[in-house]
């Protein structure tokens, strides 16, 4: 399996993939409206034998008192890999590319027993809360560079394209 910067060529496979992790359109449609409304918008597939398997995208969000914050959303693996390692590789590579950027920290509204495996952490923790009232335990945040969030607080703001 290799991960890689998604590229134009790839548009129509995370369309598709996107929206098979899911079971429905709604996060393929995300992930297109991002792509051209969002930037910078940074983006990698995992790829397999030439077949995408996974995908996961990172965009700035806003939050008073830090820069550089970027969104972890959505992240996809097609069905049939899921549980297989997938996610982990693109989430390491993901954060990793991320830091390369300049982003200071990472903020994910995911499953709570996932992401701290990546030293994500509760970003109540932090101060912070997210734009959509989702449970506390759900939206966590990491620093990518120390102290990154130390003066942060309030409420996160997601980039528009997630309300549509």
């Amino acid at each position: 399996m290799t991960i890689r910067p998604e590229t134009v060529a790839d548009r129509d496979a995370v369309h598709a993939l996107n929206a098979a992790a899911f079971g429905q359109p709604d996060e393929a449609e995300l992930v297109d409206r991002l792509r051209k409304r969002a930037t910078p918008y940074l983006a990698l597939v995992a790829e397999e034998a030439g077949d995408l398997v996974g995908h996961i995208a990172f965009t700035p969000v806003t939050v008073d008192g830090a820069t550089g914050v970027v969104g972890l959303a959505p992240m996809a693996v097609r069905p049939d890999r899921q549980r297989d390692g997938v996610g982990g590789e693109l989430v390491r590579a993901g954060l990793a590319a991320c830091a390369e950027a300049g982003a200071t920290a990472v903020v994910v509204l995911g499953h709570p027993a996932y992401y701290p495996r990546f030293g994500f952490a509760p970003a109540h923790t932090f101060g912070l809360r997210d734009n959509y009232g989702a449970p506390p335990e759900a939206f966590m945040a990491l620093e990518l560079t120390p102290g990154a969030l130390a003066e942060a607080t309030g409420t996160v703001h997601y980039h528009d394209a997630f309300a549509g």
